[in-house]
């Protein structure tokens, strides 16, 4: 077995990569200024905790001291130094300062070391010249960690330069000073030995510290890139909801669009649960949006002589003409606060006074239709067509919603809207038909009023309603909009505002980008708001961090959900190789250490020491090992053995195994106090206390190496202390209480068990125990590393809270995806979709023309539109769009929209029409079996190669699928306890086939519209039509024929427009199944039973 090496996810946690993301984006400044206001945060930590730990000292020596006056110059020299580098530190707060003048960091930085190095080191040499006091000091440990952790100084290289001047001085200091006079003479090779123990603590504490340094800079700067990531996604999902608002506001007015838009995302959320069911597809549970608009006024206009221009103008010609028409009437209705409902081929509809009451609702309309006139006779004119327009105004009552699954489009209905509908089509062109109504409505006016037509009042559907109406001749009015050119046509639509929307300026982003990085919190501390007010000297800051906290508890700094802690822990350690390597060196240092001050090399200790370096080293081999292959092969496709993809996989499952790191982490802290153990055993504490005496007593020097040396022991135990806190991923708690433990039994030795060798081991002060000196440099380093490792806990929490909330605006984005998505499958055919997001979003015209097309209209009988009616409406549409979620695939049946009573639907729009039956279609068996039959009978024909016919066939299926719908749904409903005369549903359905021109026209509401001669004629069909029949055209019934299907002659139907045309029925039997035909007219017979056999 071989692989290839993956180091995606290690990768993304180096300080290198991290760095190089940031400059290829652009945030390395803005990662600087961060960066400053985490160094200003740390100096205020820093000043802080450095006065905490002189006023213990000093409150310690002031209390234990019995020569008080001895260490006065020790406090004296204290206070002073802290005062001088708080005075020096405080710099740092100046932030545009700092910001400047890079160079002031280092300054105060390096000041603040010296000061501190040069008041310990001086205090011990005076009390050694003056007092002839030896004295040693604990500072040396708190000012390696606390330049690494503290100190605001960039990168990691200067740190450690400066972390290893100050060891240099205090291990000259030491050999010059303590070592070479107190403990043991140079000259000795052996005791020159111990400068290799020395040099080992302070290389591990700068390790400790370069450590900190590189761990501090790599979650700190993933956490930057990842808050970035967050404000644009976060950016983006507003530009998403945006759009998402403007397609659902395209489509319905704002009080009906959030139950769509809230339905569309449960549909989702239940797709996600059963993924076998497709979005788009999915029932709607009957949701039906309606309201009841009591005072309005409904404006329908209809072009004249417009089925001349679709049998004489080109289908680029046609779509041009249409969009610059709607276009300009999209814009007057938008300057006249009217809502355009939808237009249907040559007619336009629109509703004033609909989303927001209007008192002039009347007076809207008739201005519009005015200015409608005038619109289409300059159009007329400059283009030199016979084109005109009657218009219809009524004013009343209606009902506006959605009804159905698919293709949601706003719509209305009721009597005034039909009446409206009436006017028009009795009226004149060039002239505002209007009732007495609206008349009425309009109160100051000055229209030359004149009579209504003669059709009106010959109406039945007037008369019924008793309808007065009136005509208002066209004049220049001087409301008159801004005109469109048509050759340069402005495109007001959605795509445009979404691009808008969209595409925000550069400098938007920066600034957003730049206000989101200024609030990000930098500290976990409980001061945190004294503290900004004092460091930074702004309050805005504050909220930020409250804002962290509102998720994270205070003490333990857990979150508060207790899941999202569990995630936390649970997430990979992709740094764990460095906490490894960290590791090794202590443990080499701890050994090294105690081989030195050993007396005698000890089996048990051979035996300790060598388990202990070979475990570690075998663990920073399996953990580096991959850092290595990838620094062999950076580029990758290198082909690895069975042997490196075990040592891989092994180092993942260390990574991702919470279980197996803390086993790692105790085995760690097991291991070095294991190494201490193997020291303390061998020292017998009365055999030391009784030859110490005696030394004392007769005058000699004791054996040096007879027990270990309390400073030695005191070092070590800070060291693990640190290991015990820095390493990576293990619970901050957990961690806390190891080392606080460790703390413990530290106290224990000291004050206890060995408490006679501490006592008279080296103190920091005169006369100040030495075990208080020991003590107060443990409480130092465990303080100091609590606070540190405090401050990575915060960040990594913050760090993983952003990731999870990213991950939330992900989803949250995807989600807005596709619920856009789906809003445009509702507007748009899914071929149309991506053609309509490219070419109209660059000012350009969308125009398809098909050659071949069935369309259909199914208008549903005795409905009288009324509330209760329309919820039947809904139920019944609802399941033809059901039945439409199976014409899905090879042939696409799309639904374009509703007028009132009717449903119209086309095949043939597809593209991708298929000539072959997709498995999927088993749900829906009827269809498949029928066009496989079809397709049996077409073989024996000479024209059975043109498949584009198949559409004709296919909508007819679909146009009898409804009618077996409505025949369930009727006979579902009259078991139903309520007025059954509302579910007596009937139908009638109009086919017809031909070449099609479809397009996008429009200018505030995108709209998919089919215009041509067999959409003309499939409206006639239907409206010619009789109830529970299928009617169709003589070229339609002629390509059913060559399927198979029996179509019956009706006789010569009068067809507006069109005069007298014969027309067909096609055969359904009694269980509403197609009959088919039993031979051909032509020169030769088919049996299609014996085919389908």
């Amino acid at each position: 077995m071989q692989c290839e090496l993956d180091y995606t996810n290690e990768r993304r946690w180096e300080g290198s990569y991290l760095k190089k993301k940031c400059m290829e984006i652009g945030v390395e400044d803005e990662y600087n200024l961060y960066q400053s206001r985490l160094r200003s945060y740390y100096t205020g930590v820093y000043i802080l905790l450095h006065w905490i730990v002189i006023l213990v000292h000093s409150l310690f020596l002031l209390a234990t001291c019995e020569e008080t006056h001895l260490i006065y110059i020790d406090i004296f020299a204290y206070v002073l130094g802290s005062v001088l580098i708080t005075a020096v530190m405080w710099i740092n707060f100046e932030e545009e300062l700092v910001i400047r003048r890079v160079c002031v960091m280092y300054v105060t930085s390096v000041i603040t070391v010296l000061i501190l190095v040069i008041i310990d080191i001086t205090t011990n040499v005076y009390h050694y010249h003056k007092h002839d006091w030896v004295t040693g000091s604990f500072y040396d440990t708190y000012i390696i960690l606390t330049t690494y952790m503290f100190l605001p100084i960039p990168h990691i290289l200067p740190p450690l330069a400066l972390g290893s001047i100050v060891s240099c001085l205090y291990v000259c200091y030491y050999f010059y000073y303590v070592a070479a006079l107190f403990r043991y003479d140079l000259s000795n090779a052996h005791q020159f030995n111990k400068m290799w123990a020395e040099v080992s603590e302070h290389i591990s504490l700068n390790m400790l510290g370069v450590f900190f340094r590189i761990s501090r800079e790599i979650v700190v700067r993933s956490s930057f890139l990842d808050r970035h990531q967050y404000v644009m996604e976060d950016i983006s999902l507003r530009n998403a909801r945006a759009q998402e608002k403007i397609f659902l506001h395209s489509i319905l007015p704002q009080q009906i669009a959030q139950p769509i838009q809230d339905d569309i995302r449960n549909r989702i959320a239940m797709a996600e649960k059963h993924r076998d069911v497709h979005i788009v597809s999915m029932a709607r549970d009957r949701l039906m949006s309606i309201q009841t608009h009591p005072d309005v006024s409904i404006l329908y206009a209809d072009i004249v002589n417009y089925t001349q221009l679709t049998t004489t103008l080109t289908v680029k010609h046609l779509v041009t003409l249409l969009h610059n028409l709607y276009a300009r009437f999209d814009k007057a209705a938008s300057h006249f606060t009217v809502q355009r409902i939808k237009f249907l081929g040559d007619c336009y509809y629109c509703v004033a006074g609909l989303t927001v009451p209007d008192p002039d609702h009347a007076k809207c309309c008739v201005d519009l239709g005015l200015c409608m006139i005038n619109q289409i006779q300059q159009v007329g004119i400059s283009q030199n067509l016979d084109i005109d327009i009657r218009v219809g105004v009524h004013s009343g009552s209606l009902f506006a919603g959605v009804l159905g699954a698919a293709k949601l489009q706003y719509d209305i209905w009721g009597t005034d809207v039909t009446i409206a509908n009436r006017l028009e089509a009795t009226g004149m062109a060039g002239h505002i038909h209007l009732s007495a109504r609206t008349l009425n409505s309009m109160t100051d006016h000055s229209y030359t009023i004149l009579p209504g037509t003669v059709a009106a009042t010959e109406d039945p559907y007037l008369m019924k309603y008793k309808i007065v109406t009136f005509l208002i001749a066209a004049t220049t009015t001087t409301d008159e909009i801004s005109e469109y050119e048509s050759d340069e046509v402005e495109t007001l639509s959605l795509s445009l505002q979404l691009s808008a929307k969209s595409h925000m300026s550069v400098g938007t982003y920066t600034v957003e980008l730049h206000n989101e990085f200024k609030q990000m919190p930098v500290g976990p501390m409980g001061f945190r708001s004294w503290l900004k007010r004092i460091c930074y000297s702004r309050k805005d800051d504050d909220n930020s961090t409250d804002h962290a906290f509102s998720s994270i508890r205070f003490y333990f700094l857990d979150f508060i959900d207790p899941r999202m802690e569990h995630a936390f822990l649970r997430q990979p350690d992709y740094m764990l190789k460095y906490s490894i390597l960290l590791a090794w060196i202590i443990c080499t240092s701890l050994i090294v250490i105690e081989m030195v001050y050993q007396r005698t090399i000890s089996n048990t200790y051979v035996f300790v020491s060598s388990g202990a370096m070979l475990s570690f080293t075998i663990l920073l081999f399996i953990t580096w090992y991959k850092k290595i292959c990838f620094w062999r092969y950076p580029e990758g496709g290198h082909t690895y053995s069975i042997i490196s993809c075990l040592i891989f996989r092994i180092a993942e499952n260390i990574q991702r195994s919470l279980i197996k790191r803390v086993a790692i982490y105790m085995f760690t802290v097991t291991t070095y106090f294991g190494i201490i153990s193997v020291m303390l055993m061998e020292c017998n504490v009365d055999e030391y206390q009784m030859l110490h005496i005696e030394s004392k007593i007769y005058l000699y020097e004791p054996e040096p190496n007879m027990c270990f040396q309390p400073w030695v022991l005191t070092n070590m135990i800070c060291l693990i202390m640190g290991m015990s806190l820095i390493f990576s991923r293990i619970p901050f708690v957990m961690k806390l209480m190891v080392t606080l433990l460790e703390v413990i039994i530290y106290m224990v030795l000291i004050f206890y068990q060995f408490n006679y060798i501490v006592h008279h081991s080296l103190s920091t002060n005169p006369y100040f125990l030495a075990e208080y000196s020991h003590c107060i440099l443990i409480l130092i380093t465990f303080l100091s590393l609590c606070l540190m490792e405090r401050q990575t806990e915060f960040n990594d929490k913050m760090n993983f809270k952003w990731r999870a909330e990213l991950k939330k605006k992900q989803k949250a984005g995807s989600l807005a995806d596709q619920s856009i998505s789906i809003l445009l499958h509702n507007i748009l055919p899914a071929h149309v979709v991506n053609i309509y997001l490219s070419s109209l979003a660059k000012h350009e015209l969308y125009y398809e023309d098909y050659s071949m097309v069935g369309v259909m209209f199914a208008t549903l009988m005795n409905f009288q539109l009324d509330l209760s009616s329309l919820r039947v409406l809904n139920e019944i549409i609802t399941e033809f769009d059901n039945v439409l979620s199976y014409y899905k695939d090879d042939y696409l049946v799309e639904k374009i929209k509703i007028v009132g009573c009717t449903y119209m639907a086309a095949c043939g729009l597809d593209i991708r029409l298929s000539s072959t039956i997709s498995g999927r279609r088993s749900t829906r068996s009827s269809i498949a079996q029928e066009v496989a039959r079809a397709r049996r009978t077409l073989q024996f024909y000479e024209q059975h190669g043109h498949k584009k016919e198949d559409v004709v066939f296919v909508i007819t299926a679909f146009a009898l699928d409804l009618i077996r719908s409505l025949y369930m749904c009727n006979s579902n409903y009259k078991n139903l306890p309520c007025d059954r005369e509302l579910f007596s549903a009937k139908m009638r359905v109009g086919i017809s086939s031909g070449e099609v021109m479809a397009g996008v026209v429009g200018a505030s509401q995108v709209h998919y519209d089919i215009w041509g001669n067999a959409v003309n004629m499939a409206s006639r069909m239907d409206s010619t039509g009789v109830v529970g029949h299928i009617q169709v055209t003589d070229e339609t019934a002629t390509i059913l024929r060559k399927c198979g299907i029996k179509c019956d002659f009706r006789g010569l139907t009068f067809v507006k427009g069109r005069g007298i045309l014969p027309t067909y029925f096609v055969g359904i039997d009694d269980h509403y199944n197609f009959q088919y035909i039993e031979e051909d007219e032509g020169s030769f017979q088919v049996n299609v039973h014996n085919l389908s056999d």
